[in-house]
């Protein structure tokens, strides 16, 4: 079966900017759709913010392997119930990959704990991209390195936690670097963070940008069955520990009552 994918874009710059609308007529989450649509083991739909739940329904996510996630302009305007949902399904297994700005996004801010903050410079620089780890299933088909003619500087310090991998790093035509593919685990989910992508170039067109997009949706693909209510902590009953015991002592809490949250 293919993996079940979602693109998720704010589709907000490709409705007031004439340079974006020129590049990505269809919207960028539908550029980055067709790219995966196609591998025939992908099979990618796209949300938008201005659907209803920004598309991200329950049911829809408790059928989404992997759910990409582009914005920039509008991460004020996401609702935290549509975040709250976003990091639970992550939390249970759904892959999760970041695009560009969405350091900045919700989701990833609540799921790395973090500032995710960073130096960045709109010139239209040459970016060159480089493999930090050789033969990871996320570079498969790739060159030791690739370049992109015009994109937008991010620079280090990257205020992001330390990650499980860095899959790229990137030199700007400027001189700044970039660790610009990075990936996590929360709960059991794998998330992938990945830099390029500035609207107002045709990054989503490069044949390496493509590729390392299908790549890391199988990647962040994880095909065991979700985890049931990933965030509960439940209280164990004395009959139902693993050793026999016996309960003493003062208690908060009576028996199978809920903690404080």
């Amino acid at each position: 079966m293919a993996i079940r994918t979602v693109v998720w874009g704010e589709n907000v710059h490709e409705q007031h900017n004439e340079v974006v609308a020129r590049l990505y007529p269809d919207g960028m989450h539908n550029c980055i759709a067709s790219a995966l649509n196609a591998d025939p083991d992908i099979s990618a739909t796209t949300a938008t913010l201005q659907e209803p739940d920004h598309g991200l329904s329950e049911e829809r996510l408790a059928e989404t392997d992997v759910l990409l996630w582009w914005g920039h302009a509008a991460h004020g305007d996401v609702a935290d119930e549509v975040v709250n949902r976003v990091c639970e399904a992550v939390w249970s297994g759904m892959g999760m990959i970041f695009l560009h700005s969405a350091h900045f996004a919700k989701p990833f801010l609540r799921l790395m704990g973090g500032p995710c903050n960073l130096t960045w410079r709109e010139a239209g620089e040459r970016e060159r991209l480089w493999i930090t780890s050789r033969n990871h299933p996320i570079t498969r088909g790739l060159p030791d390195s690739f370049e992109l003619e015009m994109e937008e500087m991010y620079g280090e310090p990257f205020g992001v936690p330390e990650p499980l991998e860095t899959v790229f790093i990137s030199w700007f035509q400027g001189g700044e670097v970039f660790r610009s593919g990075l990936t996590y685990k929360r709960g059991a989910g794998n998330i992938f963070y990945f830099r390029p992508g500035h609207e107002t170039y045709p990054t989503y067109h490069d044949p390496n940008v493509r590729t390392v997009l299908k790549n890391g949706v199988k990647w962040a693909f994880n095909p065991m069955a979700r985890i049931a209510e990933p965030t509960a902590a439940p209280n164990v009953p004395v009959d139902r520990a693993p050793e026999k015991i016996e309960e003493r002592g003062p208690k908060l809490h009576k028996a199978g009552e809920e903690g404080f949250r």
